[in-house]
């Protein structure tokens, strides 16, 4: 198996950052076919597979909005207004994904992509660890 981990800044803004490069990239090193998983070490991440830049990541974070809104209903109470939904979160979207690769290449559909999405506006560095393991 071959890890490595990326450094990814999310910032101070709730966001769905497209990680797809730095996966591609690490899957043509590792070479061959395998499967790709990707994992974030943090408690208020998660890794999605959707389609981006079509208002999907918009649409990502006004339904998190409604599903986990930020005031102050969470019993997780420290850091900003609602940051206790921030740890609810990778319950509905998880902190890992894994992605067939095929001839170093990650086996995406045609609209897919690899992202990162962070609520925490308390953390604006993110660790994520990419896996590969041989076929």
């Amino acid at each position: 198996m071959k890890s490595t981990v990326v450094q990814v800044t999310t910032g101070t803004r709730e966001v769905v950052h497209d990680i797809t490069a730095e996966c591609e990239r690490f899957a043509a090193e590792a070479g061959g076919d395998g499967l790709l998983h990707v994992f974030v070490p943090h408690a208020t991440a998660g890794v999605a597979i959707l389609e981006l830049g079509a208002g999907s990541d918009d649409d990502l974070l006004a339904a998190l909005d409604d599903l986990l809104p930020a005031d102050d209903r969470w019993r997780h109470s420290h850091g900003s207004k609602g940051h206790g939904r921030s740890h609810v979160m990778p319950a509905l979207i998880p902190p890992y994904a894994t992605i067939p690769v095929l001839s170093g290449r990650p086996a995406l559909g045609t609209w897919q992509s690899i992202a990162l999405i962070d609520l925490n506006v308390d953390n604006p560095e993110r660790k994520v660890r990419l896996s590969f393991l041989a076929g």
